[in-house]
């Protein structure tokens, strides 16, 4: 789960990260129809060093806004913002297409505006979108803990249940309805599975089902959270972030913010395995706060965003990796926090989430940049 409006407190709670440890670890770690338009980029927002970006486009101009994915033909992207002057309180799912910018309209809402949403994903017809939503048991905004014990947490809300809505914003289906936090969904590629995070076993771990609920499996059974599931370009492998406690201290701590309905996401890496589950094996060993991890569309290729360089618990910055773990390569070059990068079905276009640009405030605009190898 990602909660947008609390990210920025993660840089003053990371433990730090000598940059001879970093080094040392480095060492052994369709076409698009509408073609999208380009009248508002702005060099300026390409640092010097990110020879991967040839053009970029800022797309908001205000609040949080995250986790931008793009339907299968690459029209449209759907995200999450809480923008408070696009009349919403907390997460609510936006829709827009690829080539627009928000410098002063609103996006169509496609969410219920009632709740808390997370990770909106398209379904391969682009006429529906499945998202998670607190909104059956309250239409309020939840609760959000920015501590527990003076530690940065994540909640993990229990009232999630995962949704299709067509673009109107109607639900057409639930989904799941299990005990407990169902969320973090996102659709493969070929258009047949689902993978998602639950706690129904009473861990946070990784589940596919078809598209239309049905035949769900359970992918991983290790103690820790699992979760920010993608699938690889072929639908045949799995990325995710996963904080693996191996301590007894670190086990009974991970239990008991479990317990209360929380995480502390401050010790991640990412894991691979295929689409059922086998052949597991972790990706990075870097420390600190390895996420948000997406495939390249090679499918050879991982980019994901990380603080291991920080001294301070930040930056976040993206960075490409090998399969094996070898050549990791970072891509941005910001003093802030740079994450949720996607790429469109075609690899051309790149959309992920900055605070570059935001007047040295905390608002968490999105980004579309066209790739370059």
């Amino acid at each position: 789960m990602r909660l947008i409006t609390t990210l920025l407190l993660l840089v003053v709670v990371y433990s730090c990260k000598n940059t001879s440890e970093a080094e040392k670890t480095t060492e052994n770690t369709s076409e698009v129809t509408t073609e999208i338009q380009q009248e508002t980029v702005t060099d300026s927002l390409i640092y010097p060093e990110e020879k991967h970006f040839k053009s970029i486009r800022q797309v908001t101009f205000g609040g949080d806004n995250a986790e931008a994915y793009w339907s299968f033909d690459d029209k449209q992207l759907v995200f999450q913002s809480n923008y408070k002057d696009w009349d919403v309180e907390c997460d609510q799912m936006f829709l827009m297409n690829a080539s627009e910018s928000f410098p002063e309209s609103k996006p169509p809402m496609i969410s219920t505006g009632k709740g808390r949403t997370t990770c909106a994903y398209f379904l391969p017809d682009n006429k529906h979108f499945v998202y998670a939503s607190t909104h059956l048991v309250d239409e309020n905004c939840p609760e959000v803990p920015l501590r527990s014990n003076g530690k940065y947490v994540w909640p993990v809300y229990d009232s999630f249940d995962i949704f299709v809505a067509d673009l109107e914003g109607n639900i057409t289906a639930q989904l799941t309805n299990e005990k407990g936090y169902d969320a973090e969904a996102t659709v493969s590629p070929k258009g047949d599975k689902i993978v998602f995070t639950s706690t129904r076993s009473g861990d946070l771990e990784l589940y596919t089902m078809n598209i239309d609920g049905s035949d769900v499996k359970q992918i991983t059974d290790e103690l820790g959270y699992d979760g920010g599931a993608f699938f690889s370009p072929d639908g045949t492998q799995l990325i995710f972030r996963s904080s693996r406690p191996k301590t007894p201290e670190a086990i009974k701590e991970y239990k008991d913010l479990l317990a209360q309905g929380l995480v502390q996401p401050t010790e991640m890496e990412l894991y691979i395995c295929n689409a059922d589950g086998s052949d597991l094996r972790q990706l990075t060993n870097l420390g600190n706060a390895n996420w948000s991890p997406f495939f390249h569309p090679s499918g050879e290729k991982i980019l994901f965003s990380s603080n291991f360089e920080a001294e301070r618990g930040f930056p976040f910055n993206l960075y490409l990796i090998d399969l094996d773990g070898k050549n990791l390569e970072r891509i941005t070059h910001g003093e802030t926090f740079d994450a949720f990068p996607v790429f469109s079905n075609d690899g051309k276009y790149l959309a992920f989430s900055s605070n570059r640009n935001n007047g040295g405030g905390r608002d968490t605009n999105l980004f579309i940049a066209e790739w370059q190898d």
